[in-house]
């Protein structure tokens, strides 16, 4: 294996010297990965959005609150931060 890889390389060192030195691109298995990863959020985004269309939530009223009486206001004191002490 390692003579198979060391004769696949001296066919590629020409064109790694053909290559600007300078210059550093992800190349084309940086846009794969890249495409992998957004096709990977989409499908997961898909799924989301699928899962949330089964969710059926209603709230169950409070057992110990009186059924003919709304919330209670708060007095306007109880709403006031302390703010020095």
């Amino acid at each position: 294996m390692n003579a198979t890889f060391s004769m696949a390389a001296a066919h590629l060192v020409p064109l790694a010297q053909e290559l600007d030195q300078n210059k550093v691109t992800p190349g084309l298995l940086g846009f794969v990965i890249f495409a992998l990863i957004g096709s990977a959020l989409w499908l997961l985004m898909k799924n989301m959005t699928k899962q949330f269309g089964k969710v059926d939530f209603e709230e169950a009223p409070d057992p110990d609150a009186d059924p003919g009486t709304g919330p209670t206001p708060e007095p306007a004191a109880a709403k006031t931060s302390h703010s020095g002490e």
